[in-house]
């Protein structure tokens, strides 16, 4: 319980003010997610229009990731020092642009850069909401919610593989992203008007024996910095990421529509349909990972190597044994990708309970790098492979399952990162 909890009770109830706020920033973060994973949805259609090939085309989500996570920890600086609303309505604008530009455009140089746009300004959104749980949400409730978030937000894989695919091919290129990024500036606009960084202070009960609050000190960057990057919480939480959610990025923001339908030869709808599914997975689960991370508090690891190790259990079952052409293998393989991807925002609630909250968002920035990192390496690893083994263009499905191997190797990295960054002196089994 938080000082403010002990001298206030009340201050231990869910508001419906903080639920509007904490709502509010979770819609955008569900827009960033759909913008971010958009260009997944139409990468096949992105080899047409920009005549490019698999190297080519990983350079847009490897690029982009790399944005994204370089993003993090300067993006935590100023939402410690300017809080999370500012960054987070700029950040969807910033997105917003970046699809304007990316609907326009014909030139391949041209929407690289408008993919980077889209990482930049989609880096802000999850800190930002990340950061106002803590100011808004009480403490025994915040890892639900913050898993809550996540699966909430990961809704947005659903927006991109249904509706906006459907949007794409139904109409064209451009009034599909031009669609997304007018949404996003009328989120940003809402945003603005409904998100406040924290609650009011209670007013004292006199006004005479209020006693003017000292000015909040702002830490220096370095210090920020220092704190951070040598606290092994924080680099834990890194590697629960990058293990918890590599593959899954790989997945649905570039290599899991070709993956289906280029070696599998599924229809581009069945293939939106297995996507889907695998959202739909990952919000049922979401809620379940929070209980499992207030429960096993100190066991969170465990929890991160159980789910990890059966979802790569599947992809190994997945190219090795799984049926070209079979609908409800790539839909088993997206639900198992589903309900195992939540468990990388395990280290977030580890960051929120034991890192100083002046520099927490910068914190939550360092762990959220891991699994863009882990994705960005494994997505342009991805394409590198395939383009040695068909250069012509034409992917197998031995191609793709090859190519795989990269990820896996990825995932290792991270796994044995994660248990080498462990804290030795915790009681995980008390």
């Amino acid at each position: 319980m938080t000082a403010r909890e002990k001298d206030n009770p009340s201050a231990d109830k869910l508001s419906g003010r903080a639920l509007l706020v904490w709502a509010a920033g979770v819609l955008c973060y569900t827009l960033a997610v759909t913008g971010r994973t958009s260009f997944g949805v139409a990468s096949v259609d992105a080899i047409d229009r920009f005549h490019i090939n698999a190297a080519q085309l990983a350079v847009f989500t490897a690029l982009q990731l790399a944005v994204y996570a370089l993003s993090q920890i300067p993006v935590g600086l100023l939402i410690d020092r300017f809080g999370p609303r500012k960054l987070m309505v700029a950040g969807a604008f910033v997105m917003a642009l970046g699809q304007f530009i990316l609907a326009c455009t014909t030139s391949y140089p041209v929407a690289i850069g408008a993919r980077m746009l889209i990482g930049a300004g989609d880096a802000t959104a999850f800190l930002s909401v990340m950061r106002l749980i803590p100011a808004w949400i009480p403490l025994r409730h915040a890892p639900l919610m913050g898993q809550l978030t996540g699966a909430v937000g990961q809704f947005g894989q659903f927006l991109s593989a249904v509706p906006f695919l459907s949007l794409l091919h139904a109409t064209s290129w451009q009034v599909g992203f031009l669609s997304l990024g007018a949404v996003g500036a009328l989120l940003a606009m809402a945003a603005g008007v409904l998100v406040k960084d924290a609650p009011e202070p209670a007013k004292p009960a006199s006004a005479k024996a209020a006693v003017p609050a000292a000015p909040a000190q702002r830490l220096p960057v370095k210090t920020i910095l220092a704190n951070v990057l040598t606290n092994r919480v924080c680099w834990h939480a890194f590697f629960i990421h990058w293990t918890g959610l590599g593959a899954l990025v790989v997945f649905t923001l570039l290599w899991g529509l070709p993956i289906m339908t280029l070696g599998m030869g599924l229809p581009k709808d069945q293939a939106g349909l297995a996507l889907s599914l695998g959202t739909l997975a990952s919000v049922a689960v979401g809620p379940i990972v929070g209980l499992l991370s207030a429960r096993f508090y100190s066991r969170r690891m465990y929890v991160v190597m159980l789910f990890s190790i059966t979802g790569w259990l599947g992809w190994l079952w997945f190219f090795t044994s799984a049926p070209t052409g079979a609908l409800w293998a790539a839909c088993l393989m997206n639900v198992v990708m589903g309900f195992t991807g939540p468990v990388a925002n395990l280290g977030f609630d580890s960051v929120r309970e034991k890192v100083d909250r002046r520099f927490v968002a910068t914190g939550t920035g360092l762990a959220n790098m891991g699994g863009w990192v882990a994705g960005m390496i494994g997505a342009q690893a991805v394409g590198i492979l395939l383009n040695v083994q068909a250069p012509d263009g034409h992917y197998t499905w031995g191609n793709f399952g090859a190519a795989w191997l990269a990820v896996a190797t990825v995932w290792a990295l991270g796994f044995c990162g994660m248990w080498l960054s462990r804290d030795r002196n915790a009681r995980y089994y008390s």
